[in-house]
């Protein structure tokens, strides 16, 4: 959590530039890198005894509770063939690298970010075929209790949603729908009156075998979907316009069309392109093209629009809202994993070492999201990042004296906390430990100048 990198990195740099020797009273001989292989080996095994401890210990110290849980995927990519991983496999990139080898993880936790359980799948797993092995997961570890479990649209099958209405009692979804449905059932919508649940979010109920559906329009995401296609839109028709003045071959043209295509996504599909037949060169009488305002009118009447659908048929729309709305704080937990705590990219090249990575990062989340809790209660406004940026500038100093007898006198230090430093450490109740004993080197073992460490 303090400064992410491989185990070979903490072997040859970390370790040794940091004040950890002092503070676990070992010598470099800890860090060494085969050693921390084998920790990798080991931890692993005792993955679900540690969320089951994780889970008692969040209630104690924070009274959490665990009876709504967001379900989403990620995936994360291996550099190299990893040949003895079955696990990596090419699959649909969440991180735009579709070149590399990738593996899959599902994760569960809290709206307030707690995890409660995760699993590595093969990279070209679909997000449709897990939820019922999580369900049983869930069920098998803390128990049958009374569940509602939020989800994007992507995630559950028909079958699935079925068998949770009618086998599964004390277990409830709010899930995304397509906007396939918005226009299925239109016409419906159009005869139900909207209702104002928040400043600028309306919606409008609809009930159908033994589920709820709500349709949300919410003007701030309208406004936002509107402007990032129409950013899109204008990135593109500049790129073509750029086209027709530089690419004479109708070969170079296609592959800077098929470029623009892959570059600005569904937009792509607001734009009607004439191009030039095989051996005409591009002019502007062979390669036109236009925007169809017609189709833009119609998809920006519908942007903002979210169809939800539920079993919690009793529920207010406004609870509903703000629950869905809670899936945010599972995508922040895949943000944190890959940017804060390097979770990304993977180089080990076995399957059992990538599992242990990952779950040496996951653990990492948890002190992450745990400090985040201690920091609601006793500094709000502060961020984990921002507290560990603040703590770094206490460092710790070797300083060196030369004795009578020609040996040295070192005495470690930590540099005192100024009164920022302080006031937080306080207000966390951190206890920084004892200055550290002085010891006596000989002259060749010695530093002529004080060493600096983190």
């Amino acid at each position: 959590m303090i400064d992410p990198g491989s185990e070979f990195r903490v072997h040859r740099q970390w370790f040794d530039q940091s004040a950890m020797d002092v503070l676990l009273g070992q010598d470099f001989g800890v860090a060494e890198k085969d050693r921390l292989y084998r920790c990798l080996d080991r931890v692993l095994a005792h993955k679900q005894d540690l969320f089951l401890h994780l889970q008692q210990r969040w209630k104690d110290l924070f009274d959490a509770e665990f009876d709504v849980l967001l379900y989403d995927l990620t995936s994360t990519y291996v550099e190299g063939e990893a040949e003895q991983n079955p696990k990596a496999k090419y699959g649909y990139s969440r991180d735009g690298r579709p070149d590399c080898k990738q593996v899959v993880i599902a994760l569960v936790m809290t709206p307030t970010g707690l995890p409660l359980a995760y699993e590595v799948m093969d990279g070209n797993t679909s997000d449709k075929t897990t939820l019922r092995s999580f369900l049983d997961k869930i069920e098998s570890l803390y128990g049958k209790a009374r569940r509602v479990w939020l989800m994007d649209r992507g995630i559950p099958t028909e079958a699935v949603l079925a068998e949770m209405r009618a086998a599964r009692p004390e277990t409830f979804y709010l899930v995304g729908t397509s906007r396939a449905k918005v226009q299925q059932y239109e016409k419906k919508w159009l005869e139900l009156p909207w209702q104002k649940v928040r400043e600028s979010v309306e919606v409008k109920l609809f009930a159908q075998d033994g589920e709820l559906y709500v349709l949300a329009k919410s003007e701030g995401r309208q406004a936002k979907e509107m402007a990032m296609r129409r950013k899109k839109l204008a990135r593109l028709l500049r790129k073509l316009r750029a086209m027709r003045r530089s690419c004479p071959q109708r070969d170079q043209l296609l592959m800077r069309v098929g470029a623009a295509k892959t570059d600005v996504g569904r937009a792509f599909g607001f734009v009607k392109i004439h191009l030039p037949t095989a051996g005409q060169q591009v002019t502007r009488e062979t390669f036109t093209f236009q925007l169809d305002k017609a189709k833009l009118k119609e998809a920006e009447l519908r942007d903002g629009h979210y169809l939800l659908r539920t079993n919690l048929v009793a529920e207010e729309p406004d609870v509903l809202w703000d629950r869905y709305m809670q899936l945010t704080q599972i995508e922040a937990a895949f943000k944190c994993l890959k940017s804060d705590l390097g979770i990304r990219p993977i180089y080990h090249q076995l399957e059992h070492r990538v599992e242990a990575h990952i779950m040496v990062a996951f653990l990492a989340y948890c002190l992450t999201v745990t400090m985040k809790h201690r920091l609601q209660l006793h500094a709000p406004g502060l961020t984990p990042r921002a507290v560990l940026e603040k703590l770094a500038a206490i460092q710790m100093l070797d300083v060196s004296f030369p004795t009578t007898d020609g040996r040295r006198l070192v005495m470690p230090r930590y540099t005192e906390p100024d009164p920022e430093q302080a006031l937080l450490l306080h207000q966390l109740k951190f206890v920084l430990p004892q200055q550290p004993p002085p010891r006596i080197t000989s002259a060749a073992s010695s530093a002529p100048f004080p060493h600096l460490k983190m």
